[in-house]
């Protein structure tokens, strides 16, 4: 299975960056995985047009909670159930429009709380991190 961030903006500071890379970096250990970051609504939906196929997550406040252990479960069944791609689709300040809400599989929510996108793209990769952790079981996530 492979993962791909689909990022609305970019990200302007490096320390920031620097951790998203990190993660990254811990997570394709396990999958393959890499960051898109597209300036605008309609370049993630040319994205999404050319990846029909994929399983399309979109982060949004009302969204499913899933705890981390639930969120293992789940990236290991869509593993297990032969998943080629799995698209998370991360907004920017503005949130995402209908359009591209409608093209969601499945929403998913970090928190009911507001944080920055670029704090949310640390904390979906964290999650991501922490989930493959569990499913190989590492001691990570203790």
């Amino acid at each position: 299975m492979r993962i791909r961030l689909l990022m609305l903006g970019k990200s302007r500071r490096p320390e920031m960056r620097a951790i998203l890379d990190d993660y990254v970096k811990r997570i394709s250990r396990s999958c393959p995985v890499e960051i898109t970051e597209v300036r605008d609504v309609p370049a993630a939906l040319k994205k999404l047009d050319a990846e029909r196929a994929a399983t399309v997550v979109l982060l949004d406040v009302a969204g499913k909670n899933l705890d981390s252990n639930a969120l293992a479960k789940w990236l290991g069944e869509l593993r297990d159930r032969g998943a080629r791609e799995l698209i998370f689709l991360c907004g920017d300040a503005d949130g995402f429009p209908d359009d591209l809400r409608q093209r969601a599989h499945q929403k998913l929510s970090l928190s009911s709380m507001t944080f920055s996108h670029e704090l949310a793209r640390i904390m979906l990769v964290e999650q991501l991190y922490r989930a493959f952790a569990i499913l190989s079981g590492s001691p990570y996530p203790k």
